[in-house]
């Protein structure tokens, strides 16, 4: 299912930009080579999107006439599942037990957007008077710029087409440049359920020249992104210059909670999956550790059992609980953060290297990390790391810990660990967070909406104002008067 051309505006063909090669993060191997896109292919996809989604046979088609089509992409999808997961795991190296997962989510992504798509009403917000009576309705609004991460490919990019087409707009997406390879099999994957050409196209290459131009297209009147937050606020000053509407799913600093009540195990085992699950690179990532102090020490010895024990190895191989990082360039950041920590006064509790083991040397391997002793001011306790880096502090009562847990600039997501339901609900409406996992942690619904507070972003993704978030509104009114106005003789 590897793709060596991209996707404009319905054709495959070479990119007019350089070339570039996907390289495999276990081994630094060639996945493909292929050319990006440039300027003049930015264009001919913007316009090609204009022109489709302006087509009434797409844009006034019935709704279950493309809920059909994503219909179709979903049992496509599941058809090549082995070959998805497997193909994601070359493009940015995660366990393929992760990429099969990713794989079943965008196949029910396209599933659950199709079901919307045909369900969605319009609104009725004004009671009838005798004067008039009101009603509203939802519409397309153009061509979509979407802008994928590279954690996640297909499960993100999935997370924009599917709403957008099911809305009736076009989407241009630029998958991040490291890992183009998934979102170019979606769009083979489109093209062979039906999509009309033009409504999507797949434009590899640099987020500074392609998605830049993409973004600033006059004809793009939406900008949906996932990624960092410097970009997220870069982004969302062009969309304020062209009064256009953006939604940003940007980074996080997530405090993980653990109370005094909490089950040991349990806590754990789910603190531990919430950071190292991804090797960290995960938006959601549990990466603040916060341990009630009657509990820190005996907590601190099971994870540090629990971490020693996780598997870091080849991502094909079964078994394997971490592979390697995206980049040799990624993996040095986090080892920087890792000195920085440090030279605070932080203690490396395990972890803090690069695997001895020769048979991972090259590939971007760094083990799971434990640190603690650091103050909250630190810079590994307020930066996003996107690494298998975990802070733990203890805390001594709740007002500290409300405090101390929203004391970021992020707000994407939390846990809270413990035995009392009624003090976990009233410790989640005091948190900062656009999502709250309580005795569980990094588990999602596509009907749940998604997204953050503060700088981790703007709007929500996911459930039925995953759809509405890429329609317009529009109201009518009805006069219902047999006379004329009486305003003039």
């Amino acid at each position: 299912m590897i793709e060596d051309r991209i996707f404009v505006g319905g054709q495959w063909r070479q990119g007019r930009g350089a070339q570039t090669a996907s390289l495999f993060p276990a081994d630094q191997s060639i996945n493909v080579q292929l050319h990006v896109a440039d300027l003049s292919d930015v264009d001919d996809a913007v316009q090609a999107g204009e022109r489709a989604w302006r087509n009434p046979a797409w844009r006034e088609s019935l709704p279950h006439q493309r809920a059909t089509v994503l219909y179709r992409v979903a049992a496509l999808i599941e058809a090549r599942r082995e070959d998805l997961a497997r193909l994601q795991t070359r493009d940015n190296g995660k366990p393929l037990a992760e990429t099969r997962a990713l794989v079943d989510s965008a196949a029910g992504t396209a599933r659950y957007f199709a079901a919307v798509c045909e369900t969605l009403e319009g609104e009725l917000p004004t009671p009838r008077s005798r004067d008039f009576t009101a009603f509203s309705t939802y519409e397309p609004i153009g061509v979509i710029a979407a802008i994928t991460p590279w954690n996640s490919p297909i499960a993100s990019e999935m997370q924009k087409i599917a709403p957008a087409l099911a809305a009736g707009n076009a989407v241009v997406v630029k998958p991040a440049d490291a890992t183009p390879m998934a979102a170019l099999a979606l769009a083979r994957l489109y093209e062979e359920a039906g999509l009309p050409a033009g409504l999507l196209s797949v434009l590899p290459g640099r987020g500074s020249v392609v998605g830049e131009a993409m973004v600033r297209h006059p004809l793009v009147r939406k900008i949906s992104f996932t990624g960092g937050t410097n970009t997220g606020r870069h982004l969302a000053h062009i969309a304020a210059d062209k009064l256009i509407p953006t939604s940003l799913e940007l980074g996080g600093k997530s405090p993980t909670i653990v109370l005094d009540d909490a089950d040991l195990e349990h806590a754990v085992r789910g603190v531990a999956y919430g950071i190292f699950s991804s090797a960290g690179q995960a938006c959601v990532a549990g990466s603040r550790l916060l341990v009630h102090r009657s509990l820190y020490d005996a907590f601190m010895n099971r994870l540090q059992d629990v971490v020693r024990g996780l598997r870091i190895g080849h991502p094909e191989q079964d078994g394997v609980h971490m592979g390697p990082l995206i980049s040799r360039a990624h993996r040095e950041s986090v080892a920087n953060y890792v000195a920085s920590a440090l030279e605070e006064g932080g203690r490396i509790r395990c972890g803090g290297a690069v695997p001895a083991d020769p048979a991972l040397e090259l590939g971007n391997y760094y083990l799971p990390t434990v640190i603690e002793g650091l103050s909250p001011q630190a810079r590994a306790c307020r930066e996003e790391i996107f690494g298998p880096v975990l802070v733990a502090m203890p805390f001594d009562d709740e007002a500290s810990l409300i405090a101390e847990a929203n004391d970021s600039v992020y707000g994407l997501a939390a846990g809270i660990w413990t035995g009392d339901y009624r003090r976990a609900l009233n410790l989640a409406a005091r948190l900062e967070a656009g999502t709250i996992w309580i005795n569980t942690y990094k588990k999602f619904s596509i009907s749940t909406p998604f997204g953050g507070f503060k700088e981790s972003g703007l709007g929500r993704e996911k459930g039925r104002q995953g759809v509405l978030a890429y329609m317009q509104q529009k109201s009518i009114y009805l006069g219902m008067e047999t006379a004329p106005m009486r305003w003039s003789r």
